[in-house]
């Protein structure tokens, strides 16, 4: 397999690598016996007669976890830290070198130590295979609770609904049915839905959508004098809100198309990109991929300022109480 060029922005960090392949992708590639989300198989880490082991959506992520080992609860890349007993860093160097990422600068460390698992691997080509999860909800009756939550940003019901949200009590991935102890709601994108519980801790999001899945797509005008790229479907809510189409990625992470960039150039006379201000993370990540876009395709970068200690347009919204700041910024 030709090793891809190097992307001179791109590096090692688990964000980069699953902007190329996803956490589905690694799993199937390194557990033998994993085929299906959800569904039990046996432990490659021990002796397991019996299947213990499932692949779930937890937390917005897949996590492995053995019902026969309770220590063994894994991410994608801890998997394989553990299952080769590396450090995390050589994990991620041995992803790297088998997906042929071309992400390490020190590619010999990863093809040394993975010369001791050859014979497991060996003519293994990773596959790419879109899981297979079906998420189906119940809605349930708008609450007061769900006006007060959805207020504090100044997204109305009318918008929720034009933007294919709901309240649901309870929801199911792959048949197995899940409660909604705290207000929860799904965001449809024609049959996948991401589920979003704004107060759980664990769990908080969960989805089945792609990347082809466009947040706000769908409600844009055929053309306006102006476009904001930004980070979710609450901040394009809240952005049509104050007056301003606007669409995100399904991850922040995630690099717009050429085609669907030159789509909306057609489209809108300007178009600018409004990304979180994380500015509590030492590398601000949502800056740091809005520079990348700006770079690429000539577009204004929109930065919060960070004195605001709002991240992201519908937090300051909720923190001033109107459009008014958020309208300033943009202006």
């Amino acid at each position: 397999m030709a090793i891809a060029s190097r992307n001179s922005d791109d590096h090692l960090h688990t964000d980069v690598i699953l902007g190329k392949i996803t956490e589905y992708d690694i799993f199937m590639y390194y557990i033998p016996g994993f085929k299906t989300i959800g569904k039990k198989f046996s432990s490659d880490l021990r002796e397991d007669n019996n299947p213990t082991v499932s692949i779930i959506p937890f937390n917005g992520k897949l996590l492995y976890k053995d019902f026969g080992n309770s220590e063994h609860v894994f991410g994608c890349f801890h998997y394989v830290q553990f299952k080769y007993g590396c450090t995390f860093m050589d994990a991620l160097r041995i992803i790297d070198n088998d997906f042929n990422l071309n992400l390490s600068s020190v590619k010999s460390s990863a093809v040394k130590f993975t010369m001791g698992v050859m014979a497991y691997r060996q003519n293994k080509t990773p596959r790419f295979v879109k899981p297979d999860v079906i998420i189906q909800k119940c809605r349930k009756q708008w609450t007061r609770e769900d006006a007060n939550f959805w207020s504090k940003y100044l997204i109305s019901k009318k918008i929720l609904t034009m933007f294919a949200v709901e309240p649901i009590s309870h929801f199911w991935i792959n048949n197995n049915r899940f409660s909604c102890t705290s207000i929860t709601y799904a965001f449809q994108f024609k049959s996948r839905y991401k589920i979003y519980s704004p107060y759980e801790v664990k769990n908080k999001w969960l989805s089945n959508t792609n990347k082809n899945d466009i947040q706000g797509y769908r409600q844009l005008p055929n053309n306006g004098k102006r476009l904001i790229i930004t980070s979710s479907l609450k901040d394009v809510m809240c952005l049509h809100a104050a007056g301003y189409p606007a669409i995100a990625m399904q991850s922040e992470m995630q690099m717009p198309e050429e085609k669907l960039i030159s789509e909306l150039k057609q489209r809108f006379n300007k178009v600018d990109i409004l990304y979180d201000n994380d500015f509590d993370k030492v590398n601000n990540p949502g800056q740091v991929m809005a520079k990348k876009i700006c770079d690429l395709y000539g577009f204004n970068n929109i930065c919060i300022p960070s004195e605001l200690k709002a991240k992201d347009p519908s937090d300051l919204v909720s923190k001033v109480g109107n459009f008014n700041e958020l309208k300033n910024i943009l202006k």
